[in-house]
């Protein structure tokens, strides 16, 4: 089943932000975390949902970046400004990204894009909200635990939809913080959007489908609980071999990397024209996604 009203999921966990994007707050006894960064708009929804539904921000002592894309880093800055004793968390590779000038420019860029898209630019600036080089924080990797008193997330690597990608998992309540690292829920598909390495994307699903799940906690369009969090990996993998095959095909019948991305993205869109991603930001996605591909073809 898929939740995507924000909210208290279980006594130590929230979803917060909106529909297209959210974050999470996990409470341990010590301690309460973050996880993910979300996109830039929804900061003003989580600071009234935060207050709305009573969560302590004063016990909010962590913060977990899964990965750097824009749409995963974008309430990190104002957080992080807002309360400098905030620890942030995140992979080698995303720390090394997120201090490139180029990036934190693209981070800016898309984020604005998609801000417009959404029609809540001028709400947006009236937050200290934009990504500088003033933001460092503590490096995690592979089997990592960030203690926070009576639960506990553990870090998995998890490669290919980027290669700074991380995924947490809590085994208390059989958790799994994938960010998308697993099929992005929309709707009721399973995306599966492998952006740097397709291949790696699998191999980073078959290592998570040995966990025990009750609760996928996606970045994108809520959360899934219930029968269907249980089977979620198994039938990500299996979407993910589907779309990979169309792929395939695309690339084979128009004979390039742009062609194929073109028809892909006009495929994706004409049934899915509310995706809250522009069509030419995530054709570049499939411009990624298909050029791994053509090498394996």
């Amino acid at each position: 089943m898929r939740m995507r009203k924000a909210g208290k999921i279980t006594d130590a966990l929230w979803y917060l932000g909106r529909e297209e994007s959210g974050v999470y707050v996990l409470e341990g006894r010590d301690s309460s975390i973050i996880i993910n960064g979300g996109i830039s708009y929804i900061l003003p929804d989580v600071l009234c949902q935060m207050e709305e539904f009573g969560i302590a921000t004063g016990k909010i002592k962590k913060l977990l970046i899964l990965h750097s894309h824009f749409d995963h880093v974008g309430i990190v800055p104002y957080f992080k400004r807002t309360y400098p004793e905030l620890e942030l968390y995140a992979s080698a590779p995303a720390w090394k990204i997120l201090t490139m000038p180029k990036a934190i420019e693209t981070i800016n860029s898309f984020s604005s894009l998609v801000a417009g898209r959404m029609n809540v630019t001028d709400i947006l600036d009236a937050y200290d909200h934009l990504w500088r080089d003033d933001l460092t924080g503590t490096t995690v990797g592979e089997g990592d635990v960030i203690d926070l008193g009576g639960v506990a997330l553990t870090v998995m690597a998890t490669p290919g939809h980027s290669s700074c990608s991380i995924a947490a998992y809590e085994p208390v309540l059989q958790a799994l913080f994938p960010s998308d690292a697993v099929g992005i829920p929309y709707k009721d598909t399973y995306f599966p959007s492998g952006n740097s390495n397709y291949t790696q994307y699998q191999k980073s699903l078959e290592r998570l489908h040995t966990l025990t799940v009750k609760y996928v906690c996606a970045d994108h369009y809520g959360y899934v609980i219930g029968d269907e969090a249980t089977t979620y990996v198994d039938a990500t993998m299996r979407e993910a071999r589907n779309f990979r095959a169309q792929m395939e095909e695309s690339y084979r019948t128009h004979g390039d990397v742009d062609g194929a991305a073109k028809a892909i993205t006009k495929a994706f869109y004409a049934q899915s024209s509310d995706y809250f991603i522009s069509a030419d930001i995530l054709e570049g996605v499939f411009k990624q996604m298909i050029k791994h591909i053509a090498k394996t073809v």
